[in-house]
């Protein structure tokens, strides 16, 4: 390895909150590396803009766009677009179980398979989920949608962890919130796309009715090219950041070290349990915005349109979110607290306005076709305006909570293997909590409960997520590495060590 080569352009200093010296000192460029098999066939031009950080984001961002996309183009039409929700609720309920489930150790699999790999089995889920509401239009099998479900929910935990932890490590410091919006804007891409597709397919149906075949064939195709996408990402060890710095990759490990680097995780940085409020939250709420709203008060051809639109202003409100998180004119702890701001602005404006509109129906009255203005078509005009602008702000809603979270784990940890770690935490309470909201809707509970529920579980998260900003965001990253090819039994020494260090300050003190 040679060693300072790698000059930062000057929009990636501009770009940076003061560049990483330490990383600079053990610098490298792409030179240094010997090309893959890959990157040799595309020539070196191509072979560096595919090595870069942002075009490796892109690429897993193409594969979010390809296999969860359509996912959420299906939940956000409401009931995985059919009719009736139940076999859907029931899914997702079997979804977000194994989900939880997994995804706590899933940061363990991902740092054992690979991440290739990871992503691979990951996308593989998706593409049966949607094939199994194709099946259910033929033959009406609702234990098979269940096991879809299930099986989703493990395929699922592996895709987000291994997502989580390239979009967080990736990127240097100062540029991770513009890394997380560009794979933002091309994962609900694949939302939008969809629903336009389906939207265009159902345009017809001005009543309820269930998506075609042709649409859920689509469907498949599309996830099934996710997992070959999953296939051309470049291999971690050899990234190199745009502060000139190697990303760190856990080598050599066992099952037992990895499962034992969880805890290691928590007690070497226990504020990251400040942040698990936020994260059973932040599923929570699609119960009643796709169901109990999209689902339960529009036409098909509308909910599509609605659907649409919610992904649509997702990719908006995590550009705008990335412009304050990454300001290089701020501080990185003030560029938190605005960031906090931002999100407890919008989430009490959007659940305000859900309340005002909730408090006018409920399933009762909806079944009595009370009001008679339900199921609305998008030609209501000016009251399908009003519910449509609504729904826009939950995308957007939903977009600056999901970038904030992200941005709060990428300050506290760059290292590889704690940030797959820290990705199937929240995987891990955020689909518990889908579960839940969705068990909440299969159990047919007042809509105005469940909007309470989430409501109070937004507010709470983002208040014990101010303790965490004030206390463990600092100007630059500060944590317990994992070092490449060191075992979780040497950090722990690491950290006990340092414990007792502070102990002994503490009696010295005394």
């Amino acid at each position: 390895m040679s060693d300072l080569r790698y000059t930062p352009s000057p929009e990636e200093v501009e770009g940076e909150k003061g560049i990483n010296v330490e990383a600079h000192r053990h610098a490298v460029s792409y030179e240094d590396l010997k090309p893959s098999r890959l990157e040799r066939i595309m020539g070196k031009r191509v072979a560096r803009v595919y090595a870069s950080p942002y075009a490796q984001v892109g690429l897993v961002g193409m594969v979010a766009f390809l296999c969860p996309g359509m996912f959420n183009c299906l939940s956000g039409i409401g009931g995985g677009g059919q009719v009736n929700a139940d076999a859907s609720n029931k899914a997702s309920i079997a979804l977000y179980s194994t989900f939880a489930s997994v995804s706590f150790v899933a940061g363990s699999i991902h740092n054992k398979l690979g991440t290739r790999w990871t992503l691979w089995l990951g996308s593989l889920g998706y593409v049966i989920y949607v094939a199994a509401f194709l099946s259910y239009n033929f033959n009406a099998n609702e234990g098979f949608v269940i096991f879809a479900g299930a099986l989703l929910g493990v395929c699922a935990s592996l895709f987000w962890s291994a997502q989580g932890a390239l979009m967080l490590c990736y990127p240097s410091e100062g540029n991770k919130a513009r890394a997380i919006s560009e794979f933002w804007v091309i994962f609900n891409l694949g939302a939008v796309i969809g629903s336009a597709i389906a939207m265009g397919l159902s345009w017809n149906s001005a009543t309820g009715a269930a998506l075609s075949n042709g649409t859920y064939a689509a469907f498949v195709v599309l996830t099934f090219l996710g997992g070959g996408v999953a296939a051309l990402l470049k291999d971690p060890a050899t990234m190199i950041r745009t502060d000139g710095s190697r990303v760190v990759v856990p080598v050599n490990t066992t099952w037992a070290q990895e499962l034992k680097g969880l805890y290691v995780v928590l007690r070497s940085d226990p504020y990251i349990i400040l942040l698990f409020p936020l994260f059973f939250a932040s599923n929570f709420f699609y119960t009643w915005q796709f169901n109990d709203f999209n689902g339960a008060l529009f036409t098909l051809r509308t909910r599509s349109l609605n659907s649409l639109l919610y992904w649509l202003a997702q990719i908006f409100g995590a550009l705008f979110l990335s412009l304050i998180a990454d300001s290089s004119h701020l501080p990185r702890r003030t560029r938190a607290w605005c960031s906090w701001a931002i999100v407890t602005l919008v989430v009490f404006a959007v659940w305000g306005g859900s309340y005002s509109l909730q408090s006018h129906y409920t399933r009762a009255s909806l079944k009595a076709g009370v009001p008679e203005e339900y199921p609305m078509d998008l030609t209501a005009g000016r009251p399908y305006a009003a519910r449509a602008f609504l729904y826009i702000f939950s995308g957007f809603m939903d977009a600056v909570w999901q970038v904030n979270v992200y941005w709060l784990m990428g300050a506290i940890s760059n290292d590889l293997g704690k940030l797959a770690m820290l990705a199937g935490f929240y995987k891990c309470l955020q689909s518990a909590g889908a579960a839940v909201a969705f068990g909440l809707d299969l159990n047919l509970q007042p809509y105005m409960t469940i909007l309470a529920v989430t409501w109070s579980l937004c507010a709470a998260g983002l208040l014990f997520a101010a303790p965490l900003i004030a206390l463990r965001v600092k100007e630059r990253t500060e944590e317990t590495r994992l070092d490449r090819g060191r075992s979780e039994r040497e950090a722990e020494a690491e950290v006990e060590g340092e414990m007792e260090a502070e102990k002994e300050k503490e009696r010295d003190l005394k």
